[in-house]
């Protein structure tokens, strides 16, 4: 490809030994390790300082549990399939994670390399394929991104290196000089080269066995110099062997079951997203059964090509942050700064860098139920996570001068992020969730509904057990249930609830005899259709309320009296949502209070719904001057808590939010009343899923994989 404009200085270092200097804090080399080599080369530069965390204009504080003396561990893996997977779809979390100053290492299975053609598609003047050049272009864009989020110099110099993977390939690291906690992985994987076409070499053919090995497609100048190929088993060893070296808390990866287009049977995302994602699943299950000491660690989905379609998560100033990172990655102004010929960015992406509304949101495939900390009937708390693809449990007992134990690990594996919790009629506790079976071979590849409960009233939970699937195979809808929610309505009778892969409502019910009823849809076909988690709960009389969003407005479930089936879908009248919904018990008692972002804006909204479910939603209430941020508006009865734009938690008096005046503009319609804001206090700590929290305060789980909690103020 012909230099374009003029030249910046060279500033990638590249040698083919392993620099000691440029593994700080991801490879610990040792004599006969597989990632191990003799250490040649020159050690890179001392890290300057790191760039503060943005700062607003309100109190920040620590959080109970976190000793302020001691630097909490934290390692954050990224496992996508493609460069720019990680820009597109996991930033604005990304450049949290940077502007920690935490490790963060980010793992590319394939080369990208597509028709290898680096042009804008239709263009005049496009240049002849180069499949080796254009994955070099995609590799100096993604570094060019990631330096600039780091030190606010794209140019900001990397050493480059071959590593030998457990697989039996060779992959490429490098090791930003300047911030030496930040990494890349690059396996150099060949890609589909299609959206959902039939291609048989590609990750896909490879999970499914249709072909037995894969090839790789090696960069122009990569460190890596010799070809090689991956059978299903080696790409799965190569990615477990990288995650025991990163050592990670928190490991972000793309979805697994983001199911397929209703009429023509394509997959909703790319191909390679969806394999890629179940590799990584594959490796991360073999992981955490490897034996050593090792770090506990949570996991986070991220939804891919279908969130551009649905509502914007992020404010305007999150999404101009993440369009620029994007156009620096597409080498937008042309500037030959990494004086390669093959180019310094990916010019496909240049062309529509915001690609299909992505820059302008980010949204979790699962894990955003707020209805993870229980009391139980002695006052004690009970917080419930997933670590390792286990069921974490923290308990508190009962008092103010009680301390939080745990993580308690129970027995049983593969469970996926975003579980929920319950207290039954007789004061047991129960925890829902899902499970994903990967199994041996592509076709035991699944996902069910699961559910432990005490078995005494404080006592320990329980075996698990399978309440089954909607879903009558994955290959029908690649697995797409979503987390479920829980109520108990004032019979005693609990619904469990999940959206299926048509976008519907399914149920089951808790029977007297202690058996649940079979799966049943709510609303039938013809209902709107459904996206996220959908969310539940129980009014004061008793009576179950199911909510769940859509492109554009939220539909409601309920019951008439407790005891009597769901009814619905009903319009609430409420306007388009971000879909992370939280839903609780009217404070008058008279129906249901429900908490949602506006989107496009991050600003926090509630309304009030009657408890007939018969009715629309009152005026919403607009928290103006709040935080902005995304993900759902999680807390307890005296106290708000969200992410903030900077990924942080942010609380805040839940009084607040419904204090102030201003004119009613509507009823029922989306209307709206003007609310003072909050004083928000932010807590200096990034988290994952979503805050959970009941009357005595707050509680988060770290990117440390330990639980955060912060007391209501009285």
């Amino acid at each position: 490809m012909p230099v374009r404009r003029r030249l910046r200085p060279v500033s990638v270092l590249t040698t083919t030994a392993v620099a000691a200097g440029s593994l700080v804090g991801l490879l610990q080399l040792t004599s006969g390790s597989v990632l191990g080599a003799p250490v040649t080369g020159t050690r890179a530069e001392p890290t300057p300082a790191v760039k503060p965390a943005e700062r607003n204009a309100v109190r920040r504080t620590g959080s109970e549990g976190a000793d302020p003396s001691r630097t909490p561990d934290v390692s954050v893996a990224q496992i996508v399939a493609h460069p720019d997977d990680d820009l597109y779809f996991m930033n604005p979390d990304t450049a949290q994670s940077i502007r920690s100053g935490r490790p963060l290492t980010t793992v590319y299975l394939t080369s990208g390399e597509a028709d290898g053609v680096n042009g804008p598609r239709g263009a005049a003047d496009r240049p002849l394929p180069d499949k080796a050049g254009f994955a070099a272009a995609r590799q100096n864009g993604i570094r060019a991104a990631y330096a600039e989020m780091a030190t606010g110099n794209r140019t900001s110099a990397w050493d480059r290196v071959s590593i030998p993977t457990v697989g039996g390939g060779a992959a490429e690291l490098d090791t930003l000089r300047a911030a030496p906690q930040i990494t890349l992985v690059w396996l150099q994987i060949r890609e589909a080269g299609a959206v959902s076409a039939d291609r048989p070499h590609s990750l896909n053919g490879l999970w499914n066995g249709r072909v037995p090995v894969l090839a790789s497609q090696r960069a122009t100048g990569t460190p890596v110099t010799t070809d090689f190929t991956y059978s299903k088993h080696q790409v799965i060893e190569a990615l477990t062997g990288l995650l025991k070296r990163i050592r990670p808390t928190f490991v972000r990866m793309q979805d697994p079951t983001p199911g397929l287009h209703p009429h023509t049977g394509a997959f909703t995302d790319h191909q390679d997203h969806l394999y890629g994602a179940r590799f990584a699943q594959a490796a991360l299950e073999r992981y955490a059964a490897s034996a050593g000491s090792r770090p506990h660690f949570g996991v986070q989905n991220y939804l891919g090509y279908p969130t551009g379609s649905l509502p914007h998560t992020l404010d305007p100033e999150a999404a101009d942050a993440k369009l620029r990172t994007l156009r620096t990655y597409a080498w937008s102004d042309g500037i030959n700064d990494c004086a390669d010929p093959a180019g310094c960015g990916d010019l496909k992406v240049a062309q529509r860098p915001a690609g299909q509304g992505w820059t302008q949101t980010v949204r979790y495939a699962r894990g955003t139920s707020t209805s993870w900390v229980q009391r139980d009937t002695d006052g004690a708390l009970h917080a419930f996570s997933v670590l390792d693809g286990r069921l974490a449990v923290w308990t508190k007992a009962t008092g103010t001068a009680a301390e939080w134990q745990g993580p308690v690990l129970l027995p049983g594996t593969g469970l996926d992020s975003g579980v929920t919790s319950s207290r039954l009629p007789d004061g047991r506790i129960a925890v829902f969730g899902t499970r994903t079976t990967v199994g041996g071979s592509a076709r035991s590849y699944g996902r069910e509904v699961v559910t432990t409960e005490q078995t005494a009233r404080g006592g320990a939970f329980g075996p698990w057990r399978s309440l089954g699937t909607p879903e009558r195979s994955d290959a029908r809808g690649t697995s797409d249930i979503s987390a479920p929610t829980v109520a108990v309505d004032g019979t005693g009778r609990a619904t469990v609830v999940v959206r299926d892969s048509g976008h519907r409502l399914t149920a089951r019910d808790l029977l007297p005899d202690g058996d649940w009823s079979p799966w049943r849809p709510l609303g039938g076909p013809a209902a709107e259709a459904v996206y996220g988690d959908p969310v539940a709960t129980t009014d004061a009389a008793g009576r179950v309320h199911v909510f769940a969003g859509t492109a554009s407005t939220v539909l409601t479930w309920s019951q008439p009296r407790p005891g009597a089936p769901l009814g619905g879908p009903r319009p609430t009248g409420l306007p388009a949502t971000t879909l992370a919904l939280n839903a609780s018990p009217s404070p008058d008692g008279l129906g249901v209070r429900l908490w949602f972002r506006k989107p496009a804006s991050g600003d926090l909204r509630t309304a009030d719904l009657p408890g007939t479910g018969d009715g629309l939603a009152s005026p919403v209430t607009e928290l103006a001057g709040g935080v902005a941020g995304y993900g759902p508006v999680g807390g307890g009865p005296g106290m708000l808590a969200v992410r903030s734009r900077t990924g942080v938690l942010a609380t805040a008096p839940e009084a607040l939010g419904r204090a102030g005046g201003g004119g009613v503009t509507g009823a029922g319609t989306g209307g709206r009343t003007s609310a003072a804001a909050p004083l928000w206090t932010l807590h200096n700590f990034l988290f994952s899923g979503a805050p959970g929290g009941v009357v005595d305060g707050v509680a988060a789980v770290g990117l440390d994989g330990r639980l955060h909690w912060t007391p209501a103020v009285r």
